[in-house]
């Protein structure tokens, strides 16, 4: 039957591993009840633990074919309850080992690192105590591969050490923006196998004065350093991306303060836009040698897919940054829960529609809901 060998897999290769919080008497739902039910729900729609049980109460009969819903079906309560005692760290281990067998592989590896702030969960209106997720995004296969909760966005420089130690980033190029762009973070990433792209901006004045004028400082040389340019025009816009690449570290007194740093990147961004025309120049450091002007530009470019591709995507079809959901470790496991369905969807990719499109047809159609979990069935 395939939905119990949905259960196997679910529960056997990557669930099996969350450890239950609860004490044993008061344990009415299995764990792996609860957190199926919880994936499935939120692949198919819901968006909140009031969502995930009214998805439980309409398909609980297809759900007693191969869980244990003996005990009924879970309140609302008692799912935010859960989510709140779960150890995130187990969640988000359990889950990237469910991406990973699902996403396909690739030979570029690029990890962007970010945060988001979860608009809607604040303890009290009027106050600024918003939950904070800094995520780890595969840029070339679209899954979310870690996440860590801080409570404020300045915490992100202690968020994203953690983070490091959860993912392995041997042999990747890692970028971040200019607030993770710290000495012990770039030693972090080499340490561990990988090479940093870091943003640099006035939070290092003195590393983004200097590489400023190294390159506004080389005359006729500027055109012998590696380059590569590219055109868009769409949608009445157009831009041109510049890139130049440097490896004069010499030239930078505070090179030696930055683990095996390599090479100096300027780029240049012109949009035009209804006759008016902006410029823009951004300024990069990063560990890895052979980084030509086109990597590097395309290196920058899918960075900005953890915006468009992951953070957008999660507020306009999850309604992420609607969500109150904070007490404890709900937020951080609800999101990940959000990003695991995220993953998985976005691997469907014999269907074109959007992803809006993809939750409604899961929940419309249980053979499709299957293919996404991971289950090589029909149509």
């Amino acid at each position: 039957m395939r939905e119990t060998e949905l259960r196997r897999l679910i529960v056997e290769e990557f669930l099996g591993f969350i450890e239950d919080p609860r004490v044993e008497r008061t344990r009415k739902h299995p764990l792996e009840t609860i957190l199926v039910i919880s994936v499935l729900a939120v692949i198919c729609g819901a968006d909140s633990f009031v969502a995930i049980e009214a998805y439980a109460r309409e398909k609980q009969d297809w759900l007693a074919s191969f869980l244990d819903v003996s005990g009924g079906v879970p309140s609302h309560d008692t799912i935010g309850r859960l989510f709140a005692a779960l150890n995130p760290v187990e969640v988000m281990q359990a889950f990237q080992r469910w991406t990973s067998a699902m996403a396909t592989a690739s030979r570029e590896k690029l990890i962007a690192i970010d945060g988001k702030t979860l608009r809607r969960s604040f303890k009290h209106a009027g106050d600024n105590s918003f939950v904070h997720m800094v995520s780890a995004w595969s840029a070339s296969n679209g899954v979310v591969l870690g996440q860590v909760k801080t409570d404020e966005k300045s915490n992100e420089v202690t968020a994203i050490p953690a983070l490091l130690d959860l993912i392995d980033v041997k042999r990747a190029l890692v970028t971040i923006d200019a607030a993770g762009t710290q000495t012990a973070i770039a030693a972090k990433i080499v340490d561990k196998g990988g090479d940093y792209l870091l943003a640099v901006k006035g939070n290092q004045p003195t590393l983004h004065d200097a590489i400023v004028e190294h390159f506004e400082s080389c005359g006729s040389g500027y055109a012998s350093f590696d380059f590569f340019e590219t055109h868009n025009h769409a949608h009445g816009r157009d831009e041109v991306r510049r890139a130049w690449i440097s490896h004069a570290i010499a030239e930078i007194d505070t090179a030696d303060r930055w683990p095996n740093l390599a090479t100096l990147i300027r780029i240049e961004s012109i949009r035009t836009v209804n006759g008016v025309q902006s410029r823009e120049d951004r300024y990069y450091i990063s560990s890895r040698t052979a980084l030509s002007a086109k990597n590097a530009l395309a290196a920058v470019r899918g960075h900005w897919g953890i915006e468009n591709s992951l953070h957008w995507v999660l507020d306009v079809a999850f309604r992420e940054d609607d969500s109150r959901v904070r007490a404890d470790n709900a937020a951080a496991n609800f999101s990940a829960v959000r990003q695991l369905a995220l993953g998985l969807l976005k691997q469907r990719t014999e269907t074109k529609v959007g992803i809006k499109i993809r939750r409604q047809r899961a929940g419309w159609n249980n053979t499709f809901l299957l293919r996404v979990v991971g289950l090589n069935v029909g149509n």
